[in-house]
């Protein structure tokens, strides 16, 4: 028994042993074969370059050499060879065109050389319609020239030979989105996802696709992930930030578009635009010196930037006038004490009595009855929380409502403008029209804390 155990021990070494030398053998043969190859490269390129220094048309030398440099691949190399056998098929018929063309292609392409690349498919594909990578190339360089939908049909061709290329998939799903094709493009951009997860120029294009395809609760979803992403994430931060604007999710939208700030190499456009975003969402929470100081920000990078410059101006009247601030962004009990203390200011030494209040969309409305020493009025102020331009339709409004009521005189008071049709309306009737001027005068003899 303990004679069989050792002759069974002594078998497991020894075929260990062989096990061991013949890996070793294997390894030795690879890498002799690899340094074979190697020099004989090495040898190949000598003996070619040597040949097309004396002979620059030489076939076979000019074959043997972009053979190497195609393969290796060193496309910068490879190209001219390329192009001296493609300039060559006309004269020499033992050079495979189609290779030469091809080949020339490729080479063109990876070096930047867009139209000459697309040009040398072009040949291929009049000879053989269905060669798989000319279709494939073909459409990388119409994608590249945004000729999207011609880069489509080469694409599909393609992926009918080779329907397993990841990239095929990619090209789809980026061409169709480009396009503008959104929900077509969403298939082909959830195959390259499930694919690569860590593609995250498929997952943003997802993203935005579904946004624009009314899916925005998946999209943010998609674009909260893509927040901290270098090449991706300010414009995730932009795109989240409006979702939650849209929402009234202020706080949140500050968040995404802080955090975007706080990225490096972040796109100048994109950057402006976010700090154009982030001064709104700021203005929206009542932040007003906050959001100012993102206002010069864009001002400093671009001065005629949308609306910034009125928006500065404004806004640092605001922080000048509480009573204008609050008459244009406070909650609505604040506004309307403001209008009722507005109506006794105006009316200064008279006894004012408010009869009634009504606040709609458009504007506030109040119904008073003024007592001074020598007169008595009943009046209806009509009051607008705006900055922009109040037209002749709003001052009609209130004359009928006036005459059915029989009100002795109306107000319209704006923080903005009447239009000149407005004002040409009111000419021989018991209508004034206060605009911002005589606003902002009134209002700064007003005390809210009284």
């Amino acid at each position: 028994m303990i004679g069989v155990l050792v002759a069974v021990i002594l078998a497991a070494g020894v075929l260990l042993l062989l096990l061991m030398l013949t890996g070793r053998s294997n390894r030795s043969v690879s890498t002799q074969s690899k340094t074979g190859k190697k020099r004989n490269n090495s040898a190949i390129i000598k003996e070619a370059t040597k040949k097309l220094t004396h002979d620059p048309r030489n076939i076979p030398a000019l074959t043997a050499l972009g053979e190497i440099y195609f393969t290796q691949p060193d496309y910068a190399k490879a190209y001219p060879l390329y192009k001296s056998l493609m300039e060559l098929t006309n004269m020499h018929q033992e050079i495979n065109d189609k290779q030469a063309y091809l080949r020339y292609g490729i080479c063109a392409f990876k070096t930047d050389k867009i139209n000459e690349s697309g040009a040398a498919f072009a040949y291929v594909l009049k000879k053989d319609p269905n060669n798989y990578e000319a279709n494939f190339y073909i459409g990388k360089v119409l994608y590249q020239k945004k000729e999207y939908e011609k880069a489509i049909t080469c694409i599909k061709r393609a992926a009918v030979i080779n329907p397993e290329n990841q990239e095929i998939h990619q090209m789809l799903a980026f061409s169709l989105f480009q396009m503008k094709k959104y929900r077509e493009s969403l298939p082909y951009l959830k195959k390259v996802c499930e694919e690569n997860p860590e593609n995250k120029e498929a997952l943003f294009y997802m993203g935005c696709a579904m946004e624009e395809s009314g899916m925005a609760d998946k999209a943010i979803k998609i674009f909260m992930h893509l927040r901290p992403d270098p090449n991706f994430g300010a414009q995730s931060c932009l795109a989240a930030g409006s979702y939650h604007d849209k929402m009234q999710q202020h706080e949140k939208a500050l968040q995404d578009y802080e955090i975007a700030l706080k990225l490096e190499n972040v796109n100048p456009e994109v950057k402006v635009s976010i700090l154009y975003k982030l001064s709104h969402s700021l203005l929206a929470q009542h932040q007003i010196p906050k959001a100012l100081g993102y206002l010069r920000q864009i001002n400093s990078i671009n001065p005629n930037y949308r609306d910034v410059n009125a928006l500065i101006s404004r806004y640092q009247e605001l922080t000048q006038n509480s009573n204008l601030q609050t008459y244009l962004m406070s909650g609505t009990s604040d506004f309307v004490t403001l209008c009722r203390k507005f109506i006794s200011a105006y009316h200064k030494g008279s006894f004012v009595k408010i009869e009634d209040i009504s606040v709609t969309a458009e504007c506030t409305e109040i119904m008073c009855n003024v007592q001074s020493a020598r007169w008595e009025n009943t009046e209806i102020f009509r009051f607008f929380r705006t900055s922009s331009a109040i037209g002749e339709l709003y001052i009609r409004d209130l004359h009928s409502k006036m005459r059915d009521i029989k009100v002795d005189k109306g107000f319209c008071v704006t923080a903005g403008l009447f239009t000149e049709e407005a004002k040409k309306y009111v000419e021989g009737r018991p209508i004034d029209l206060i605009e911002k001027a005589k606003l902002v005068t009134v209002l700064k003899k007003i005390d809210m804390i009284d």
